[in-house]
């Protein structure tokens, strides 16, 4: 009722987005999850035309963020929003419609360009429409896309007993419905004239010194978070001898996101000490989430014992990533002009997605490299020592006043070598993956 209760108070465009989000949650999660499945079993591709069709959706997405995050800037959030969406209808489509390889390259390729519209697009326009608030929304934003995460696959499991081609069809039905609610009743904001060209806008954001700092800082979150879809899924096979133990850490996630999501960034939000306090904060608590399971890493014999660890240290992480996110993407926009604030989300978020990819390969070499020869502790300790550090690197970015203006103590944006045509700042007013 509480979160109700604060939706209500939100603009009918920020309401509609959280419900956009619910949806492109939902939407995704109903089939990406089986898609491997369906690529190998029902229509027999190797593994490494699986790795292609998969990696090609990872690339086209992560490599179009900035595109994505310039479109929202010069051709406004709301069409980007839906042109987002309604590539995302095609590409689900495609996925039930075709199964000759090049349609499900096109499907892939057309499903991942999807997400880098409308993810920094949807960020964009949160950020503009929800003033002094930004953190509770984008707290409430992750409200529903945990939600979304957590009702799609169920889903997605029960209309497989139709057939894959059910599923993704459901899917692309979802997305259609998205696109014509945002086309019918999200409201088109005025786009100020761009000044310059978009690569003037890359190269101002680029050149933003302390924006460039602050994502680099905050890799080890994302790298931590896509431990979630790794180590510690390993962990909890390992430590109970059941595939079905991975899906106890997504329940235990989600249920704590849902219930101390917003009481959470309200009570961080009331304290005061500055954003960069509690998300240096959120960063170690995820980091020391990596030591129970560290623990028991490497003890012999299965037991559903040894899953606990493994669960206290998802629940940190959750926890860590719950405190730090809603006031990472408050603190994003702050930096710079508010004409570029889709340029700031898709910078970032190119940077979160190159960091997981890598945090990605480091912690799987730890891995094979404790199956053979080496400790296994050796990948948590990876993990831990990632997050520690960039929560020492956050913390002295707030302790230096290097973050964003009424956010800190003497914060102030980094003006930058093109400061004095490029107009004045958006002071902001502060009280906060893509699919």
């Amino acid at each position: 009722m509480r979160t109700l209760a604060a939706v209500r108070g939100f603009p009918p465009a920020v309401r509609l987005l959280l419900i956009n989000q619910l949806g492109v949650n939902t939407g995704f999660y109903l089939l990406i999850p089986y898609l491997a499945t369906h690529l190998t079993d029902d229509l027999g591709m190797s593994a490494a035309l699986v790795g292609l069709v998969l990696g090609l959706r990872n690339l086209s997405q992560q490599g179009m963020f900035l595109i994505g995050g310039s479109a929202a800037d010069r051709l406004g959030a709301r069409g980007v929003i839906i042109a987002g969406c309604g590539l995302r209808t095609l590409g689900f489509a495609l996925f039930a419609l075709g199964d000759a390889l090049p349609v499900l390259i096109a499907a892939s390729v057309l499903s991942g360009l999807a997400g880098a519209l409308f993810n920094p697009a949807v960020r964009t326009y949160v950020a503009q429409e929800s003033g002094d608030r930004k953190a509770e929304a984008f707290a409430l934003f992750n409200v529903f896309a945990t939600a979304g995460a957590l009702l799609g696959p169920l889903l997605g499991g029960l209309l497989l007993f139709g057939g894959f081609r059910v599923a993704a069809l459901t899917a692309a039905g979802v997305f259609a419905l998205l696109t014509i609610a945002q086309a019918v009743v999200l409201p088109a904001r005025a786009v100020p004239r761009p000044t310059g060209s978009v690569l003037g806008d890359w190269r101002e954001v680029a050149g933003n010194r302390r924006f460039v700092a602050f994502a680099l800082a905050m890799v080890g979150m994302y790298g931590m978070e896509s431990q979630l879809y790794l180590l510690l899924p390993h962990a909890a096979r390992d430590a109970t001898g059941w595939a079905g133990a991975v899906g106890l850490l997504f329940a235990a996630g989600t249920l704590a996101n849902l219930l101390f999501q917003l009481r959470l960034t309200r009570r961080l939000s009331g304290r005061g000490g500055g954003r960069g306090r509690w998300i240096a904060a959120g960063l170690a608590v995820s980091a020391l989430g990596f030591v129970p399971p560290m623990v028991v890493a490497g003890a012999a014999g299965e037991y559903p014992a040894r899953l606990l660890p493994v669960l206290a240290g998802a629940l940190l992480l959750h926890l860590g990533v719950m405190a730090a996110q809603p006031f990472v993407m408050e603190l994003v926009p702050s930096f710079g002009r508010a004409e570029l604030t889709g340029t700031f989300y898709g910078l970032f978020y190119a940077v979160s997605g190159v960091a997981a990819a890598g945090a990605g390969a480091g912690v799987g070499w730890a891995m094979d490299t404790a199956s053979r020869t080496g400790p296994a502790w050796l990948p948590y300790a990876c993990c831990t020592a990632l997050g520690l550090a960039s929560a020492a690197a956050v913390a002295r970015l707030h302790r230096r006043g290097s973050l964003a203006p009424g956010l800190g103590p003497g914060l102030g944006p980094d003006p930058g070598p093109d400061a004095a045509s490029a107009g004045p700042h958006r002071e902001p007013r502060s009280p906060s993956e893509p699919r």
